[in-house]
C-alpha cells in the first residue's frame, strides 16, 4: 500500500485529478471511492490496474503512468494498462526502464519486431532513451556483438567556434547526452571498458561513412538533423545481423540550409517491408506535465503560421 499511494498519498491526487468527480479514502488497506457510479466504476478499473503495476514490481507510479492508464482504459484498449506499461526493458542499480504510454510500447514492439524503426515526435517523447534500452537489452542478451550510437553534429542554432582540445574534445558536447543516457543503464565503471574494446562506440554520423556494419545495435539520434545524402549513407551501413534505430524531431531542424533527410525517407521508404515508422505525439511525454503543453502550443503556432504562408503566396498568385 506504501508503494501504490506514494509520499503523501500522491496517488489519491493523482486518480482524483483524472476523474474530479469521485473521492477517494483511505483506510489501512483499504481504498473507498466515493462518487457517480460511472465515474466510480472507471476509477476502480484504474486503481486495480495501477494495483497490479506495483505487484509486477513498477518501483514508483508517476502522473505519467497513471494518466496513459486511464487515458488507455477511457479508450477502452484491447490491451491492459499493467500488460503494456509493466514490462521491463533493462534494469541497472534499482532503476527499470520501460515503456510509459501506449505509444511508447508501440514504438519498442516495433524495435522488437523489425529491422529499421524509426521513431518520430516532439522532444520529451522518449525515442532515444527507449532505443537504448532496447540497445542495451540486445547487447545483454548476446542478440548482437556491440552498440554503435552515433548523431550528427551539428549546433543546435548557435555557432560555437573553434573549439579547443583534440577532435575527441571537439566532438563530446555534441556526443554527451548519449554518454549520459549509457552511464543511467548500466554501470559507470563498466561503459568505459565496453567503449575501450568497441563494445559500445559513441561516434558522429560522419565516421559511418564506408563502414558495413554487421551484428549491431545502431541508433541515430537528432536525426532531423541529416542532409538526405547523409540518411541514405547511414542506413545502407546496414550489415547482416544488425538493426537499426533512427530517432528525431522534424519540428527542430537545425540544419542551415537544404532539407532534413528525415522529412524525405518516409516518403521515400514508407511501405518497405521490416522498415517501420513509429509516431509519438505529445500525448507520450514522459518529462514535465508543461512539455506536452508546450509541444501542443508550439504545433498550433506552426499550424497558424502555415495557413497565413499559404494565404498569401495563394494572394501572390492571384494579383500575378
Amino acid at each position: 500500500m506504501v508503494r501504490l499511494l506514494g509520499p503523501q498519498d500522491r496517488l489519491v491526487t493523482l486518480v482524483e485529478k483524472q476523474y474530479p468527480a469521485v473521492s477517494i479514502h483511505v483506510r489501512g488497506n483499504q481504498i473507498t471511492l466515493q462518487g457517480p457510479n460511472t465515474d466510480v466504476e472507471a476509477a476502480r478499473r484504474l486503481v486495480d490496474e495501477l494495483v497490479e503495476m506495483v505487484r509486477n514490481g513498477n518501483e514508483e507510479l508517476t502522473e505519467i503512468e497513471v494518466t496513459a492508464s486511464a487515458r488507455m482504459l477511457d479508450a477502452g484498449s484491447s490491451m491492459s494498462p499493467s500488460a503494456a506499461l509493466g514490462e521491463p526493458i533493462v534494469s541497472s542499480r534499482g532503476k527499470t526502464v520501460r515503456a510509459k504510454t501506449l505509444g511508447q510500447k508501440k514504438y519498442v514492439d516495433a524495435i522488437d519486431e523489425n529491422t529499421i524503426v524509426f521513431g518520430i515526435g516532439p522532444a520529451g517523447t522518449g525515442k532515444t532513451y527507449l532505443a537504448m534500452a532496447k540497445a542495451v537489452q540486445a547487447l545483454q542478451r548476446k542478440e548482437v556483438n556491440r552498440i554503435i550510437l552515433t548523431r550528427p553534429a551539428v549546433e543546435a542554432g548557435e555557432r560555437l567556434g573553434y573549439l579547443p582540445g583534440s577532435l575527441t574534445d571537439k566532438i563530446d558536447p555534441y556526443l554527451r547526452p548519449l554518454f549520459d543516457a549509457l552511464n543511467e543503464m548500466l554501470d559507470p565503471e563498466i561503459v568505459p571498458k565496453l567503449m575501450a574494446t568497441g563494445t559500445i562506440e559513441v561516434a558522429p554520423l560522419a565516421y559511418m561513412r564506408g563502414r558495413t556494419l554487421n551484428d549491431s545495435f545502431i541508433v541515430l539520434d537528432e536525426a532531423q538533423n541529416t542532409t538526405p545524402e547523409q540518411m541514405k549513407m547511414f542506413l545502407t551501413r546496414l550489415g547482416f545481423g544488425s538493426r537499426m534505430v533512427v530517432t528525431g524531431d522534424i519540428t527542430q531542424i537545425d540544419l542551415p540550409l537544404g532539407t532534413s533527410g528525415l522529412q524525405v525517407v518516409r516518403g521515400v521508404l514508407d511501405g518497405i517491408e521490416d522498415i517501420h515508422f513509429a509516431t509519438l505525439t505529445s500525448e507520450d511525454v514522459v518529462r514535465h506535465t508543461l512539455v506536452g503543453q508546450i509541444v501542443d502550443a508550439y504545433t498550433k503556432y506552426d499550424q497558424i503560421q502555415l495557413a497565413k504562408r499559404d494565404s498569401a503566396a495563394a494572394r501572390r498568385g492571384e494579383r500575378a
